[in-house]
């Protein structure tokens, strides 16, 4: 089972299932961080608020993110979102010099991509069986879906909440079979939340579902390195469509590969988080995450 696989951090062995539950204090955190981030709260404060004692909380954070709680708190402010965008047209332009256009090693996770075929996609994947299954992840209760081609499908949700997240992606192509299958959809996403498992040699095989235009953005995305940001008009340029960002917006706000094809990574110009699908607690600690693993 997925829970008991373990990952490596700081020299210990610990638990997606561990990972999980650390994020529930994270996000109750987080949500008192969000409205008292401008006056830098101390260690005590945020502690007190989630009911831990200060020095529970700040190994919870280091085991979690590899952060203290104030490391992290800085992390996550507007000062340091923008250093995220600091030439952030440059990031995608060295993408592409490199050879990152292609389906090929793509990101931090070692992505290869194929999509659906336009016809496919138009048909709502009817013909296309989709395995799901419900794993503990360091960002909550993670839904994957899988096709015989890749991961297909990544979402999140809070528990009690698996119904609706299924719905979502069912959503997204109806005319799809969805079979519960946890067994066949636990390897990813242990390939996934791992980081020791991001290599060359087992690259994470995706499937790109989508209208061509959103392929294309969510191709964009997945040259974002972790550790830097964009922004929507950066990536409507790259895609030759300037006046586009709106539409890029929509695009990106439609990933159904969470994490994976980083829209988290995708800010406002003045580096303000904007709109998360899957809620900006959780990208606010995606971005933390990352800090911790890039820092």
């Amino acid at each position: 089972m997925l829970n008991v696989v373990q990952l490596e951090q700081h020299g210990r062995p610990i638990r997606l299932s561990e990972a999980a539950d650390d994020y529930e204090v994270v996000r109750r955190t987080l949500a008192f961080i969000t409205d008292h981030w401008r006056r830098q709260p101390s260690v005590e404060e945020m502690a007190g608020h989630v009911g831990l004692s200060p020095g529970h909380l700040h190994h919870l954070f280091r085991r979690w993110a590899g952060l203290t709680p104030k490391d992290f708190l800085q992390a996550i402010t507007l000062d340091a979102a923008r250093a995220l965008l600091r030439d952030e047209a440059s990031v995608l332009d060295t993408a592409y010099e490199v050879g990152y256009s292609g389906p090929g090693r793509l990101h931090d996770l070692f992505v290869t991509h194929e999509a659906l075929s336009p016809g496919e996609f138009k048909t709502g994947a009817a013909g296309v069986t989709m395995r799901y299954g419900f794993h503990p992840s360091p960002f909550g209760l993670a839904i994957v879906v899988a096709t015989d081609r890749g991961l297909a499908g990544l979402g999140f949700c809070e528990p009690g909440g698996e119904p609706s997240a299924l719905a979502d992606m069912q959503g997204r192509w109806p005319k799809a079979t969805f079979v519960e299958d946890a067994a066949a959809t636990a390897p990813l996403a242990h390939r996934v939340f791992d980081p020791a498992a991001w290599t060359g040699e087992q690259p994470l095989r995706v499937c790109l579902i989508g209208t061509d235009f959103e392929v294309r953005v969510w191709e964009t995305l997945l040259r974002i390195p972790m550790g830097k940001a964009t922004t929507y008009s950066t990536i409507a340029n790259h895609i030759g469509r300037p006046t586009a960002a709106r539409a890029v917006g929509a695009a990106v706000g439609k990933n159904p590969i969470s994490f994976v094809v980083p829209c988290h990574r995708v800010l406002g110009r003045s580096g303000a988080l904007t709109g998360y699908h899957w809620g900006l607690t959780r990208k606010q600690a995606m971005l933390g995450w990352e800090a911790g693993h890039t820092g």
